[in-house]
Parts: C-alpha cells; sequence; structure tokens
C-alpha cells in the first residue's frame, strides 16, 4: 500500500473519532473496521480482515491480522493477535502473548508471555505468565479446552488434545497431559529436593 493510501486511512479513522498517538507510525488495512472509543497507540500494525469493536485500547508494538477484537478489550503492548481468533468483551491479552485460532472468553486474561494456539477459552479465565498451549505435535494441531473460571499459574505446558472443567487450577510449572475434573487442583512437579552445607566442587 502506498504511503498516501496510509495517510488518508489515518485521516478517516481520526475523523472517525479513533484516538491515535504518533498516527504516522500506525498502519491500517484497507478493510479495517474500527468503532466508537478506540485509542490505538505507536507502532501498531493492523493487517487485513481486522474489525475492532468500541472501547479498546491497543498499546504499542502490536500486530493483528485477520481477528474480531469485541468490545473493551485490551491488547498489548507487543502483542501478536494471528488469524481466527476473537478476542470477547472484556478480555485482555498482555505484553509479549501470541494467540492463534482461539477464541478468548468474556473478562478472561492472559497477560504476559504466552503462547495460545487453537483453543478455545470461557470467562474469567486466568492464565499466568509463561503458559503455553502445546497445540502441534509434529503431524496435526490439536485443541485446547479451557472452561469458565480457571485459573493456570504461570509457567505452565497445556499438551493439546486437552480439556480444564470450569473453577480448576492449575499449579504452577505444571506439564498438563491429562482432562482436569471440575474444581479441582491439577499439579505436576517434583519433589523439591535440598541437600544441607553442600560445597561446590572447586577447579
Amino acid at each position: 500500500m502506498k504511503d498516501s493510501d496510509q495517510i488518508k486511512l489515518r485521516k478517516k479513522f481520526i475523523k472517525l473519532g479513533v484516538k491515535m498517538l504518533g498516527p504516522e507510525t500506525i498502519f491500517f488495512s484497507k478493510d479495517t473496521k474500527i468503532g466508537d472509543n478506540v485509542t490505538i497507540e505507536p507502532y501498531v500494525v493492523i493487517g487485513s480482515k481486522v474489525k475492532i469493536g468500541n472501547n479498546v485500547i491497543i498499546k504499542s508494538f502490536s500486530h493483528l491480522e485477520s481477528c474480531k477484537i469485541e468490545n473493551k478489550v485490551e491488547i498489548g503492548p507487543y502483542a501478536r493477535i494471528r488469524p481466527n481468533t476473537i478476542l470477547k468483551e472484556g478480555s485482555k491479552i498482555g505484553n509479549f502473548v501470541e494467540i492463534k485460532k482461539s477464541i478468548l472468553g468474556i473478562k478472561s486474561k492472559v497477560n504476559h508471555l504466552s503462547y495460545v494456539g487453537d483453543a478455545q477459552i470461557g470467562k474469567s479465565v486466568n492464565i499466568g505468565a509463561g503458559t503455553i498451549t502445546c497445540n502441534y505435535d509434529g503431524v496435526k494441531k490439536n485443541k485446547t479446552k479451557i472452561r469458565d473460571k480457571v485459573f493456570i499459574g504461570s509457567n505452565s505446558s497445556l499438551v493439546a488434545p486437552v480439556t480444564l472443567n470450569d473453577d480448576s487450577i492449575i499449579g504452577a510449572g505444571s506439564v498438563i497431559t491429562k482432562n482436569v475434573k471440575k474444581k479441582s487442583l491439577a499439579i505436576t512437579r517434583t519433589q523439591q529436593l535440598e541437600i544441607k552445607n553442600y560445597k561446590r566442587k572447586k577447579k
């Protein structure tokens, strides 16, 4: 797309009430659709087939393509929203999060340092830092289903296909390979070993 086309698109969205900080650093596509009271910070790239609802904040250095962003969603900074993703109302994607071919439910949060792919996530889910969905087994992509009000502790790996049922909790540092029942705590950790008065080997 020519620079002149980008300038026209920026002017169009400013006229429509989109708040842009550093508009010259923000890039749109011809088919971008944006609702009311939307704020876009500097250095944001919006690819094709992106639909953004009302009262949305997109923070700096985020990249969006082929996705639907519902109302009251917050994205970024440094977030990548890949194709076939739907971010439901009130959900939040934080810094250094990549999400692909997934639905993030109402008021659910993936705040930092996570990869979510091929996942269906319910309402009010909290996904801790460093969590990944292990969706590819080397042959095919598999689904992760996370039901409502699930809490996932930091640095967890969810090996798909797997389902975490309502109100379940995943302990930090777990590798989850089996379905988790409602209102259960699932944790996979080796026992901590401590050797008293340990002396390091000298060179």
